[in-house]
């Protein structure tokens, strides 16, 4: 997506990158990147809300309410990604048909079983953890600390949901 300019009262546009001191090369990178996790984020979302719904068998109270702190979790990343897109001068997609074209996660349906809906989670997981490992080494490497961050906020609360995730399948 290309940089965002807000207009000031007298017609002159202001780049919240001039301010901030960020390279814009190598934000460009970040953005980008940033869009991917966007989509996957997004799809993720809509799998989790599925989960919750379709959900059955003797764990259904425990994974119900998880899925629904897991879902709630999701859609506050989801806006703090699209923030900081918008942050970093870029726009953030909102078209669900562009996340389906460019997401790396599949769309989940008609799952049921707890532990099936694990599986998938911690899937997904893999996935995005991956993605903001390197998406905090390319903001580490253009000074970028404000995605960094996020990111790593994000991760320390991923990793330990993966482990209890992963206690959960333990037999």
């Amino acid at each position: 997506m290309d940089n965002q300019n807000t207009k000031t009262k007298n017609g002159n546009a202001v780049n919240t990158l001039d301010y901030i001191g960020l390279p814009g090369a190598e934000i460009q990178k970040i953005t980008d990147a940033l869009q991917q996790l966007l989509a996957d984020y997004q799809v993720f979302y809509a799998n989790l809300r599925g989960f919750h719904w379709h959900v059955q068998g003797k764990q259904f109270f425990t994974l119900h309410v998880q899925l629904e702190k897991m879902y709630n979790t999701a859609a506050e990343i989801v806006d703090e990604i699209a923030e900081r897109i918008l942050t970093l001068g870029a726009v953030p997609e909102n078209k669900f048909s562009a996340y389906l074209e460019q997401t790396t996660l599949k769309e989940v349906s008609g799952v049921t079983s707890g532990e099936d809906i694990v599986k998938h989670i911690l899937e997904a997981y893999k996935n995005v953890i991956k993605q903001e490992r390197d998406l905090i080494e390319l903001a580490d490497k253009a000074g970028d600390e404000g995605t960094s961050d996020m990111l790593t906020g994000f991760l320390k609360e991923q990793e330990k949901l993966t482990w209890m995730l992963c206690a959960y399948l333990t037999k």
